[in-house]
């Protein structure tokens, strides 16, 4: 399994209250705001009660799905049925069963989304943002997510769940039978069960409908990506988002049957060959079965979406080539060192498969050899992490972007230089860097504070614009132009930001035929 460094840069800048427990992070929420007062709103389902402050309004852990509990456990959502009287909407939901984050409440029954809209009567446009996690960790309520500087921008903005893990990622057909057929793809189906939630519901609170804007950061991305590849899903969005993504990280069905057999052998060690029991255990318990699993797999990110030729019928990307997101928009990119994050000093000059996010190190070693051709004045650990930046996130993106582009669709494309200035990742624009700079929480001591706050004064307007439904700018930022496979023109977010032609082509090249 992948060692993951956590920068401390990285903690500070993500807010993140991994010891909080809900009601502190419930009223993180609320001290944003000198006074609440309490907001009403009635959608078909039921009338939800939430606060008002600061012409932002708040409704907190909507539920879009019954709780897949029980029965529910490994199945397909189930919308919500409607209800009596006035929910209460003012407190965050559970965070789904994951490793780590003990001090975060979870819960299977984690399928509520959060809602910031703004005051007045709309319409609206809708945001919607998929937290990221690896597929296996993260939370819809992490106070840098905070939408209410976008409602106060007049965007609804949403953040929603989805089932981690073996609960949103395992097919358990091969070991608990048919019934159990394309659970792999059960965390897709929460995302697009929220979709329709907020198809039948936004209007309620003043959001359009016909301008639902799907984004995310990392496995957000990445989902975000596969979604433009699901033809059922092609109604309840109009345009994406994808920080650090790719589609790239989906099983064909054979795959999927290999790892649950795997993860199946993991958990008759654990249950004494009890399989029927994985229907009824304690959620905490198929955690740490899933934990030994993914120690003692080969591959990173075993526990993926599959095209079972049902909800995914082929790849997303050629899905996405044959036309699915033809007429939409999509703002996407990567930063300029996402794995430095990940990647440690290692005793060997070369990655190593833990490393790798989409293929099996002998397809990475067909291609690492020649990098040392193309950038001969870097270090062996600079390589490294070009190497596996343009493996995990870069190729993948730029696949995502040419298939929606040459198919009709209508993208801007971007790349962060902006740079760490301190500690271990000095000089290097990480993974997950680029968040506090789109939600406009950038720090505001230290070294390079001045430079961050300027940037995310840039960056967090451009997004709002696009999502507003014009072409991503703000004051200070060079003209960008639209995507072009053909020159591919990238704005280089940075200090000085610029537009530049065919980033890192030959780098781009060395990729063809494998990934």
């Amino acid at each position: 399994m992948k060692t993951v460094h956590t920068p401390p840069a990285a903690i500070s800048r993500r807010v993140f209250l991994a010891n909080a427990s809900l009601a502190a992070l419930a009223l993180h929420q609320r001290n944003l705001f000198a006074q609440t007062a309490p907001a009403v709103v009635r959608t078909p389902l039921g009338a939800l009660r939430g606060e008002a402050a600061d012409n932002v309004r708040i409704f907190r852990g909507i539920p879009f799905a019954e709780p897949p509990i029980g029965p529910l456990r490994f199945r397909a959502p189930v919308k919500i049925k409607p209800w009596q009287g006035e929910r209460d909407a003012t407190k965050f939901p559970a965070a789904a069963p994951q490793p780590g984050a003990v001090q975060i409440p979870q819960s299977e029954d984690c399928l509520a989304l959060n809602l910031w809209a703004p005051e007045g009567k709309g319409l609206f446009p809708v945001f919607i943002w998929i937290h990221g996690g690896g597929f296996t960790g993260g939370h819809a309520f992490d106070p840098l997510y905070d939408g209410a500087e976008f409602a106060r921008e007049g965007i609804l903005c949403i953040t929603v769940p989805y089932r981690l893990g073996v609960f949103g990622f395992l097919d358990l057909e091969p070991l608990l039978g048919a019934d159990y057929t394309g659970s792999a793809n059960n965390a897709l189906r929460d995302l697009i069960t929220a979709l329709q939630w907020v198809q039948a519901n936004v209007a309620s609170f003043g959001g359009d409908p016909k301008r639902v804007t799907i984004g995310g950061e990392s496995a957000g991305a990445k989902l975000t990506d596969i979604l433009m590849g699901i033809p059922s899903a092609q109604p309840l969005f109009h345009q994406m988002i994808s920080e650090s993504g790719g589609a790239e990280r989906i099983w064909p069905k054979s795959n999927s049957a290999l790892i649950a057999n795997g993860y199946g052998d993991q958990w008759r060690n654990l249950k004494k060959n009890d399989i029927a029991s994985l229907c009824t255990a304690a959620p905490m318990l198929l955690i740490e079965a899933q934990q030994r699993f993914i120690a003692g797999w080969p591959q990173h990110f075993p526990l993926r979406a599959e095209v079972d030729g049902v909800l995914i019928p082929r790849l997303p990307v050629e899905t996405i080539a044959a036309g699915s997101t033809r007429g939409k928009r999509l703002l996407i990119g990567t930063n300029l060192d996402e794995s430095a994050a990940f990647i440690g000093p290692h005793p060997s000059k070369d990655a190593i498969a833990a490393d790798l996010g989409n293929l099996p190190l002998p397809r990475f070693a067909e291609v690492y050899p020649r990098y040392k051709a193309i950038y001969p004045d870097l270090t062996e650990e600079q390589r490294r992490i070009r190497a596996v930046t343009a493996e995990e996130y870069w190729v993948p993106s730029t696949h995502v972007v040419d298939a929606h582009v040459k198919a009709g669709g209508s993208a801007w494309m971007y790349r962060l230089d902006f740079a760490e200035t301190s500690g271990r990742l000095q000089g290097y624009a990480y993974h997950g860097l680029d968040e506090p700079l789109v939600w406009d929480k950038p720090r505001t001591s230290g070294t390079n504070a001045a430079a961050e706050i300027t940037l995310a004064k840039q960056m967090h307007p451009a997004w709002s614009a696009f999502i507003r439904g014009e072409s991503p700018a703000a004051p200070g930022l060079p003209a960008w132009p639209p995507y072009r496979s053909d020159t591919r023109p990238t704005m280089v977010l940075d200090t000085q930001s610029r537009v530049d032609q065919k980033p890192h082509e030959a780098e781009l090249r060395l990729w063809d035929g494998v990934l």
